[in-house]
């Protein structure tokens, strides 16, 4: 196991320049390592997201030796440090292996730029894992799996998503959002992290971060409009992390509306009256729920080509290449 692991992570570290590299329970990918033998393949992984990113698929229980077939195990004791112990015999206890290899693999996997899940696992479950008492008293389902937990732990901006809820297409397009977001960013700080070039990004997700969180764009904009060389570190740390933050919020068909009406008012004097008006009346039935996103953004990428504009054409709002 460790030596084809090894292997997985050379082959995804030399693309990663020309992939998204996101990391995944293996079992979703329908490869055959749950306890019984079987897998978890889901094909809103594998087929509606499998062609935007390259997954690292990792598996934490058969990474400590466990195998295939193996005894299930659940999380018993406190919610909050619950141990990893065998359903029919007690004496399994794997804490201390899951959690050790959490941490290894959090300090490795720094080029991922998001993380899939199993949902409800001891070891993978980001929440709302089942936690024992006694031997068979369900005490929480607040948990986390240990070995989630601390990947998690060690890189909290990192976009995570379990796959019950990628089946939601809301939840799905804002964890692809975050995880597209993240990709730049760590390309920026891998380019070498300049004022210009934190302004520049920041100038790009306007519209994006518009969409989702008002109050944090205006604080966003406060925060760099005091950018100096000293501070640029402190200043992009606190940066990405209301940024990321301020991610996980719903963009709202409202909000969405109100950003859509905002570029177009940078093209009204490019478009005649029909084409304003024609527009005008798509991002309505989006707002309403009668169209999708893509029929007003498609009109105004449209209008964009024959009315050039580099600040608009920079926006990550408009590629939407995802």
């Amino acid at each position: 196991m460790k030596s084809t692991e090894s292997t997985l992570l050379s082959t995804v570290r030399a693309s990663q320049s020309e992939r998204i590299v996101v990391g995944v329970s293996s079992c979703l990918l329908g490869q055959q390592v749950r306890f019984d033998g079987n897998h978890k393949h889901n094909k809103t992984i594998t087929d509606a997201l499998g062609q935007y990113w390259q997954y690292l698929p990792l598996c934490p229980e058969m990474a400590i030796g466990m195998g295939v077939p193996r005894r299930p195990i659940r999380l018993h004791g406190d919610e909050t440090t619950p141990r990893a112990i065998g359903v029919s015999d007690p004496s399994v206890d794997v804490t201390q292996a899951l959690t050790d290899y959490g941490q290894r693999k959090a300090q490795e996997l720094t080029h991922i730029s998001g993380y899939i899940f199993k949902k409800g696992s001891p070891s993978c479950g980001m929440e709302r894992v089942k936690v024992y008492k006694g031997k068979n008293d369900l005490l929480s389902t607040r948990g986390v799996g240990l070995y989630a937990r601390q990947i998690m732990l060690a890189q909290p901006l990192l976009p995570v998503e379990e796959e019950g809820r990628l089946a939601d297409e809301g939840l799905r397009e804002n964890f692809v959002q975050r995880v597209h977001v993240y990709h730049a960013w760590q390309q920026l700080q891998h380019g070498g992290l300049t004022a210009r070039k934190l302004i520049d990004f920041h100038t790009q997700i306007k519209f994006t971060l518009l969409a989702h969180c008002e109050p944090t764009y205006r604080e966003l904009g406060r925060l760099l409009a005091g950018l100096s060389k000293q501070r640029l570190q402190s200043v992009a740390d606190e940066y990405i992390a209301q940024l990321m933050s301020a991610l996980k919020k719903p963009a709202t068909r409202t909000r969405h509306s109100n950003v859509m009406m905002h570029i177009m008012g940078f093209l009204k004097r490019h478009i005649n009256r029909g084409d304003k008006q024609e527009l005008i009346d798509a991002i309505r039935h989006y707002k309403l729920g009668r169209v999708s996103i893509e029929v007003p953004l498609v009109l105004l990428r449209h209008h964009l080509r024959y009315a050039p504009s580099g600040y608009l054409q920079q926006q990550f709002y408009l590629q939407r290449d995802w």
